[in-house]
């Protein structure tokens, strides 16, 4: 198995290397980076390469790592009971696998998304050493030793919310996706818009660095909120002349509501604007 990268999908070799290298160690791959820079599509697009199962695990505040594995419906089987149905006498019918069970019972080779970790209890990384490091877990209510039938492929991603526990970080396989140069903005713009014409492009992706470069920008706009303002300029049929004067700061770019997403940074923009202008 070797990722390659897909037609939808633009990986720096970096990132191909770290995905390989993952896979060759049999380690869960951990995946930081800004939001919105492909971190849960990367999940998506490996397990079609491969041409594998993909199954998904996002992760709340309220996520417990033992739902991972599976739950117990006490409250399904206490009805029954009062209900009189036979079903109460197997407590299996009452075990509700969880998505890494999924992963262990499979055939073919699977990928495992656990996306969003950091947003679980510190505690629930800790949680999960054994499962992932040794690919087995006990089930008490039914006296059952779960092993994985094949190592699934683990990818995991954090928007470094909090920090994860070392014992955690030793068992990974770490890499950063760095934020995209302009030369591989185009790549990737390119995969959603092949026929862009690039005069529109290029004022695009200067607006857009642009406003990425701004001192005391709160919210820097993502790779995925470029292609959303590439999209609605389309739409709305924008022509590059609009675009040309934006990268000196001298105005803010039509359909702004895109790329800026709270209401400082918008102030911030429009007062440098101003005082561009003086």
């Amino acid at each position: 198995m070797a990722f390659k990268g897909t037609e939808n999908y633009i990986a720096s070799t970096e990132l191909k290397l770290a995905v390989n290298a993952a896979i060759t160690l049999e380690r869960p791959l951990l995946i930081k980076g800004e939001p919105g820079t492909g971190k849960t599509m990367l999940a998506e697009e490996l397990a079609r390469s491969l041409d594998v199962p993909l199954l998904q695990w996002h992760i709340k505040s309220t996520t417990k790592a033992q739902q991972g594995l599976y739950e117990y419906d006490a409250v399904s089987r206490l009805r029954d009971s009062q209900l009189g149905d036979e079903k109460v006498k197997d407590i299996g019918n009452y075990i509700v696998q969880g998505k890494l069970w999924q992963a262990f019972e499979m055939e073919k080779r699977p990928v495992l998304l656990i996306d969003e970790i950091d947003k679980a209890d510190i505690e629930f990384p800790n949680d999960l050493l054994l499962e992932l490091d040794k690919m087995e877990f006990y089930v008490y209510e039914t006296q059952q030793l779960i092993k994985a039938k094949q190592r699934p492929i683990v990818i995991i991603t954090s928007n470094n919310e909090k920090e994860l526990p070392d014992a955690f970080l030793r068992r990974c396989f770490f890499h950063y996706i760095q934020f995209p140069s302009k030369e591989e903005m185009v790549d990737i713009v390119n995969v959603h818009f092949p026929d862009l014409k690039k005069s529109l492009l290029n004022e695009a992706l200067e607006s857009f660095f642009g406003l990425r470069d701004m001192p005391g920008l709160k919210k820097k706009p993502s790779t995925s909120e470029l292609i959303d303002w590439l999209k609605l300029l389309v739409a709305e049929d924008i022509p590059a002349e609009v675009l040309q004067n934006k990268s000196d700061k001298k105005s803010i770019p039509p359909l702004y509501g895109a790329l800026l997403k709270n209401e400082q940074d918008i102030q911030l923009f429009e007062k440098l604007a101003f005082m561009a202008r003086r």
